[in-house]
């Protein structure tokens, strides 16, 4: 699956697209950014509420390809540009983190 496939989820709003032709490895979920600094894998779909300049930090020192913010969570436009010049995707959904993390692994992701 690439990055491009989760971009196009309807219920998704893209904060910040990233690169849409990179391959995506597996989604995670987690709220702890001490766990995800340790458990997010590389090139994964983190599933978070989790929306501040922190999140980026982790994201990039984790190589995550995208992090959705779920329950309706986003970002300021400071860090919607942060995260646009880092090349990380953010994208932010209504849905639960349960709900859009099994959509997408749904979606062929493990």
């Amino acid at each position: 699956m690439k990055l491009k496939d989760i971009l196009e989820f309807p219920e998704c709003r893209v904060l910040s697209q990233g690169d849409p032709e990179r391959e995506i490895s597996r989604v995670f979920c987690c709220d702890l950014l001490s766990i995800a600094m340790g458990k997010a894998p590389a090139d994964g779909v983190w599933v978070t509420v989790m929306g501040n300049r922190n999140t980026l930090a982790v994201a990039s020192l984790t190589d995550t390809a995208c992090i959705v913010l779920a329950e309706g969570v986003s970002l300021d436009e400071g860090t919607i540009s942060k995260a646009s010049e880092e090349g990380i995707a953010v994208l932010s959904t209504e849905l639960p983190a349960f709900d859009i993390a099994l959509e997408i692994y749904q979606a062929g992701l493990s």
